[in-house]
């Protein structure tokens, strides 16, 4: 018997009214509602959607299917959608055989974009897993309920934007924006989002985003933080340095663990309007100081054969870099390099949108005379390739560590290691 209370159009969905697939959507909808003790729908009110399955990989051949009939049935997205980055880009380095392996596992590439156009895709340029950046133009809006399901987006629109989604699968995410109705439950509600941690960070020194953001994510794993103390080297204005750093910790905390939210005091928009009061009653407290982030890094597993290997690739960017990030970057490289080249193969990556307008600049020259490449890869589905997982790559990426071969180094190391070719 079902549980979940809906409205007559949310009924004669289920019910058939619009047939049989839209049926199908919608019974699914509830289902995952009920598993989660979800008590009703929501419309969902963003303007646009997000999916993360972005790679036509050859495996996939039931979310093909999927997609045919849905797309055969008329029953596509009630919201145009970005969607994640490529798995491809001839312009990053590879050698022929990792070309040949590429080439079988995203077989079905071409095939699927053009499944995606039909179910609602912006654009060829939307590949991104930075939608919300300012110049993709997918930013939600405080309060707006979405059908998500890529992690470092989720908590960036939950937790800096102040949306509301939960962490949803990739055919959940697209059921829900086709049916433009998610289940009421977790991170929709108001008790979803109250925190049960509070976290002190108690640091001499601005504590790196992508560690903080890992020691965060396996104290709390899938709860809701409340962390204070940021402020000292955030300031309590969320300009882009300050969004930067929260997309890149709240990255980690998504992958590091599985936190779908994070409140900062007097920063992210929840704690500025209703402070302490989001602290459920009970919250566990735990310090981070600069002891603590040390042995969390330390910790990182190196999964290289030769671990004092000399590095072959670079990724910096996972999520995607902002345009003040691409800036940041090139300057710091620039000041280093003096008119030089990069001593490690080296890959920036950004959303399309993001690198059409830094290439506007002179900063992008820079970056070429220096050897970088820019590019809007995934490099997580670049590592996935078996011969490039062999390889002995590092990152500045937490995420892209946890996920894949590569080895985590801070900013500072990799800036080191790209000018002077080894750690």
């Amino acid at each position: 018997m079902m549980k979940m209370k809906l409205t007559a159009e949310q009924q004669a969905l289920l019910d058939g009214e619009e047939g049989e697939v839209m049926a199908k959507v919608m019974k699914t909808l509830v289902m995952y509602g009920e598993c989660f003790g979800a008590d009703k729908m929501l419309p969902v009110s963003s303007k646009k959607g997000h999916l993360v399955t972005s790679f036509g990989i050859s495996m996939m051949k039931a979310v093909f299917e999927l997609m045919d009939e849905l797309i055969a049935a008329g029953v596509v997205s009630a919201q145009e959608f970005t969607v994640d980055p490529r798995p491809l880009d001839k312009n990053v380095p590879s050698s022929f055989l990792q070309d040949i392996v590429f080439k079988i596992m995203y077989s079905k590439q071409a095939d699927y974009e053009v499944q995606l156009e039909q179910m609602g895709l912006i654009s060829d340029d939307a590949f991104t897993c930075t939608c919300y950046m300012d110049e993709v133009g997918n930013t939600p809006q405080e309060g707006e309920i979405l059908s998500w399901a890529e992690s470092s987006a989720v908590v960036y629109a939950n937790s800096v934007l102040g949306a509301r989604c939960n962490r949803n699968s990739g055919i959940i995410e697209m059921f829900g924006s086709i049916a433009a109705f998610v289940p009421h439950f977790g991170l929709l509600t108001d008790e979803g989002r109250k925190a049960t941690w509070i976290i002190e960070v108690d640091t001499k020194e601005k504590p790196e985003a992508q560690v903080l953001g890992s020691a965060i994510g396996m104290a709390v794993m899938e709860d809701v933080p409340y962390i204070k103390g940021l402020s000292k080297w955030l300031g309590t204005e969320l300009n882009g340095q300050a969004k930067d750093y929260l997309k890149d910790m709240g990255a980690a905390t998504a992958s590091n663990g599985a936190v779908g939210l994070f409140h900062v005091e007097d920063l992210t928009p929840e704690a500025r309007s209703q402070g302490e009061d989001l602290i459920a009653e009970g919250a566990q407290t735990i310090r981070i100081d600069d002891e603590e982030l040390a042995r969390v890094k330390a910790a990182y597993p190196v999964m290289w054969k030769n671990k004092d290997a000399v590095p072959k690739l670079c990724f910096v960017g996972c999520p995607h870099l902002s345009l003040r990030q691409l800036h940041e970057w090139t300057r710091n490289l620039s000041e280093r390099l003096d008119k030089g080249k990069v001593k490690i193969p080296t890959v920036f990556t950004t959303a399309p949108a993001v690198a059409q307008k830094f290439k506007q600049t002179a900063d992008y020259m820079r970056l070429q005379d220096m050897g970088v490449v820019v590019s809007s890869i995934c490099p997580l589905m670049y590592m996935n390739n078996p011969l490039c997982g062999k390889m002995p790559v590092i990152t500045n990426s937490n995420k892209l560590r946890t996920y894949t071969s590569s080895r985590y180094c801070s900013d500072a190391e990799v800036l080191e290691a790209i000018v002077k070719g080894g750690l």
